[in-house]
């Protein structure tokens, strides 16, 4: 497992980065799903 320590004036921070990409990855992953559901929805829209 992968940490950061993270030291900013008298807070200290621990970040997990094996956490942090997993979070990001799936934060990607319902972006591109709300896109595609945007897509399709503007599809079955009448004009």
């Amino acid at each position: 497992m992968r940490r950061k320590l993270i030291i900013e004036g008298n807070a200290v921070y621990e970040i997990d980065e094996e956490c942090m990409l997993r979070k990001r990855m799936d934060h990607s992953e319902e972006e591109k799903k709300k896109k595609e559901n945007n897509k399709e929805e503007n599809r079955n829209q009448p004009e």
